[in-house]
């Protein structure tokens, strides 16, 4: 059984998202998590547990104390021995604390929502964070895996999900970009023009369908050439290294939303 947890809240709305997810405000966070144990405990069957994946909105937008209180009720469930346990981050709120918080509670995989090198692109997108700070932020999360590794593999972060969307010809940087960094896993995305979202409601204007078929093939053809496995349609991992619960969906296996 897998468990899929959804914490709706972010710092700010990207241009691109129509998830479910508003702004976050501190006096709805204890009442969400609240309801979340309720429902938890409503029906959750007491099964064996094999992956957890908590994304967003930006569950890592949540403050030491509120990601605590998140995997307190996490531990209601019976995980098996071998787990995976994965959580979505974004460059800005990730931090040392929240990575030691995360070690502490037997997380062992990151995706971190990096969508582009190019600073134009960031800011086109919503994001809230530069180049630089993506670099400095993926070098801290490595060599914090790399340091706890010696302490407990059980409890190690020992790897994280690169996430990135397409965008026409800044494309090739970015991978480029993305393998001299030593990630495991990259997952990657057209960028589609979803009703109600800021760039949707700009006018702007999307690539045609041959164009994104090109860069798909450029993508999978760079990354084969350089070791990683083309397990899922937007997903690339290392061997060993794919996301077991991505393949819960692809699957269409069993779990908890």
């Amino acid at each position: 059984m897998s468990i899929y947890i959804h914490i709706p809240f972010c710092n700010g709305i990207c241009s691109y998202c129509d998830f479910c997810k508003i702004f976050y405000n501190k006096k709805y966070i204890k009442s969400y998590l609240n309801n979340l144990r309720n429902e938890i405990v409503d029906r959750y069957k007491g099964e064996e547990v094999n992956t957890i994946y908590i994304g967003g909105g930006t569950p890592s937008c949540l403050d030491d104390d509120e990601l605590v209180m998140l995997f307190d009720i996490i531990k209601e469930f019976n995980l098996s021995s071998d787990y995976e346990f994965t959580i979505e981050g974004n460059v800005e709120s990730i931090t040392e604390s929240k990575l030691n918080i995360m070690k502490k509670y037997g997380v062992n995989r990151i995706s971190i929502g990096v969508q582009s090198f190019d600073n134009d692109v960031i800011k086109l997108l919503g994001r809230r964070h530069t180049e630089k700070e993506a670099f400095d932020k993926i070098n801290l999360i490595n060599k914090y895996i790399k340091m706890n590794k010696i302490q407990s593999k059980k409890l190690t972060l020992k790897h994280y999900n690169f996430d990135k969307m397409l965008l026409d010809n800044i494309l090739k940087r970015d991978i480029d970009k993305a393998l001299k960094l030593d990630v495991k896993h990259i997952s990657t995305y057209s960028l589609i023009l979803e009703d109600n979202t800021l760039l949707k409601v700009n006018g702007f204007n999307g690539i045609d369908e041959d164009l994104d078929y090109e860069m798909y093939k450029y993508i999978e053809d760079i990354l084969e050439d350089n070791g990683y496995v083309h397990y899922e349609i937007s997903n690339y991992a290392k061997k060993g290294y794919e996301s077991r619960h991505n393949l819960v969906y692809w699957n269409n296996d069993n779990y908890y939303g």
